[in-house]
């Protein structure tokens, strides 16, 4: 048989155009099998947040084992109903509050630029909140860590000018003032507060 030249340039032809749809099929599979959009989850970004996770139920758990957590939560101006001793916002936004708690806050989580919220649960079921620390809205890749102490009918506050206050002449009415929490843990313990901590990358 024979083949003319432009048969045999029509089958060249015809091969190129195969030869280019076969690579282009395969790189369109490629980049659908590997393509990373904004929402999808990195390895990186998941490790991070694991860390910040088990970072901050460590600061929960050693301000705890310290007493610094229970001295925080009772940095609680009665007569104003404040955290921050009287002044507007009734909670701190700039960082932690001036104790060790707050300095643990600072130190493992301000230093670095990831923001932080401590907010409280009490009540019956935690069905109440009050709100510590207050640094803005957690970003969609915020972790939280939480932790319960129990105040009990005898716990004194620290807040400055208060320290001889206790929890249980608060709830008498015997000293002016009222606590965030109410007393509804029954017999010596007061209430069952749990901590909750935000935190996120700025």
């Amino acid at each position: 048989m024979t083949v003319f030249p432009d048969d045999r340039a029509q089958a060249h032809t015809l091969e190129a155009f195969a030869a280019a749809i076969l690579i282009v099929a395969g790189l369109t599979f490629a980049l659908q099998a590997t393509a990373v959009t904004p929402l999808s989850a990195s390895t990186s970004n998941q490790h991070l947040e694991n860390q910040q996770r088990a970072v901050a139920n460590d600061l929960l758990e050693t301000s705890a084992a310290r007493g610094d957590l229970e001295a925080a939560l009772l940095r609680w101006d009665p007569e104003n109903e404040s955290f921050t001793d009287g002044r507007s916002p009734s909670y701190f936004t700039g960082g932690g509050p001036p104790n060790a708690f707050g300095e643990g806050l600072n130190a493992t989580f301000g230093e670095r630029r990831i923001a932080f919220n401590v907010h409280v649960r009490h009540g019956p079921d935690g069905a109440a909140e009050t709100t510590l620390v207050d640094m803005g809205s957690p970003s969609d890749n915020a972790v939280t860590a939480t932790r319960t102490v129990v105040l009990t009918d005898d716990a004194n506050l620290t807040a400055p000018g208060y320290e001889d206050t206790t929890l249980r002449a608060l709830s008498n009415g015997s000293e002016p003032g009222e606590f965030y929490a109410a007393d509804v843990g029954g017999g010596a313990v007061y209430d069952r507060l749990e901590v909750r901590i935000v935190v996120w990358q700025l």
